[in-house]
This record gives C-alpha cells, structure tokens and sequence, in this order.
C-alpha cells in the first residue's frame, strides 16, 4: 500500500528495464485535469457506495427480520439467501453475465415469456443500465452476507425487553423502532463500515461482466487503477488513482466510526 502511494509521485511503466523517474505531482495533476475516465470512475464509485448502502442493507435487513420468526424451514432459507456470498465473485459475473445475455439469456426469456418484449434489453451493452444491471448481481451477492450479520444481531436483541415494551402496550412498529433498532447499533456499525470498504474496492465482478465498458460506464476507480497499472503500463497513473481511493475510504470510514463511538459514549 505505501509503495503505491511512492509509485504515485513517479512515472514508471513496469518493466525492469525502465528505471522510475520522480515527477512529483504530475501524476495527480494530470488524473485531475485531463483524464476524463477518472471523473467517470469516480462518479461510478460514489454511485454504488450510495447504492450498496441503501439496497442491500435495507433487504437484508427485512430477511433477517423475516427469518428470525419461528417458521417452517427457516435454517433452509438462510442457506439459501445466504448460498450466493460463498460463491467466488468471478463465478456470480459469469453467471449473470449469461443471465443478461440478449438472446439466449434467462432475463429476456422471461420477459418475452410474460409479454413484456418492450422491456428486453442489452442490460449489458446499453452504457446507461450497464452499471445498474452489475450492480443488480451484486446486491444478489452481497445481500446474504449483510443479512446473516443482521440476524446474529437480531438473536442478541433482549427479549425481556420486547417483552415489556409489549406489556406497556407498544405496537410491532413502536417495539421495532425503540427496542430492536437501538439493539441492533452495533451490528448496524459493523455492516456499514463493510458494507461502505466492499463497494469502494469493487473489481471483479465488473471485470468478469462488462470490462469497465461499454465505453466506460462502468468502470470504478479499483478497476482503472489496474488498468492504468498493468494494462497502460503506468505505474504512476495508477498509483495516483489508487491513493484517491485509499483517501476516499478514510474519509469515509474514519469520520462514521468516530461518529459512532461518540454516540455509545454518550
């Protein structure tokens, strides 16, 4: 990790036979100012942080509400939403990647299936629903992963608690929002700093999927980093992209977990 960020401050295209020259912050200057693939990276990666943060949260959430009420195979449910987190990230790419095909993929076959041939598409090959359609298999990913934490969480919730805010004639709702919301904090802390650090370094199911493209919609900015490092051969480049997404997950990272602990200690 520091040798990137050194690499950053030089220009150096890989190989043995070149030597690395310093140039300062030429490097930064020139991802800032004239490299429009950065901005797109960037903007992307802000795109599904803020995604990752709301959609899989929110339905792990209702899963692990769902699962941990005493119902009839519940351990076979959790295995099953929670089955898709095992699988290696470059196994879910290939696999959505032939669910997405335009035309022998399971997506459109069902929506020609139903009526609904307006709605196919090349979710794939069309830049403005190619980020949303990887991300789609991330959520699908993602979801079981969040949901088993929330659930371990859930079981550590007092019951005697639930139990008296029942007696004092408290509602599902208010039980929910007053007693099982301020429980679940400290799993709530753990998901969202996971949560926030998984979306920022997002690779491989993109690479495994689209490739960054098409033309560019969906790159992030761990994918150009590799790019601009082992593709461009500069080094440099992407070392200066690299240490823009370090400085990225701290500011994130650091602020939110200062935020909660002030809040416990209070």
């Amino acid at each position: 990790m520091l040798d990137a960020v050194r690499l950053s401050f030089f220009t150096w295209s890989g190989f043995k036979t070149d030597e690395p020259a310093f140039v300062g912050i030429d490097n930064y200057v020139r991802m800032f100012t004239s490299d429009p693939v950065f901005w797109k990276a960037f903007g992307n990666s802000v795109i599904w942080v803020v995604l990752s943060l709301l959609v899989p949260m929110m339905l792990a959430l209702l899963l692990a509400l769902g699962l941990n009420r005493k119902m009839l195979g519940r351990n076979l449910l959790r295995s099953v939403f929670y089955l898709p987190a095992v699988f290696a990230s470059i196994t879910v790419a290939a696999m959505w990647r032939w669910l997405y095909n335009p035309t022998l993929g399971m997506v459109n076959q069902l929506l020609e299936a139903v009526g609904l041939e307006e709605w196919t598409r090349t979710w794939l090959g069309d830049p403005k629903i190619a980020l949303y359609s990887v991300f789609v298999a991330s959520v699908w990913q993602a979801v079981g992963f969040s949901m088993v934490l929330l659930l371990a969480g859930l079981q550590n919730v007092p019951q005697e608690l639930v139990e008296a805010a029942k007696i004092d004639g408290a509602n599902a709702w208010q039980v929910f929002r007053n007693v099982t919301i301020p429980a679940l904090r400290p799993t709530f802390i753990v998901v969202v700093i996971l949560t926030m650090i998984n979306s920022l370094k997002v690779f491989d199911l993109i690479v495994g999927m689209t490739g960054g493209g098409p033309a560019q919609s969906t790159q992030v900015l761990a994918l150009w980093s590799y790019t601009q490092s082992f593709t461009n051969h500069s080094f440099g480049q992407g070392g200066a992209v690299a240490t823009v997404l370090l400085l990225v997950s701290l500011a994130l990272v650091v602020p939110y977990m200062l935020w909660t602990m002030r809040g416990e200690d209070k």
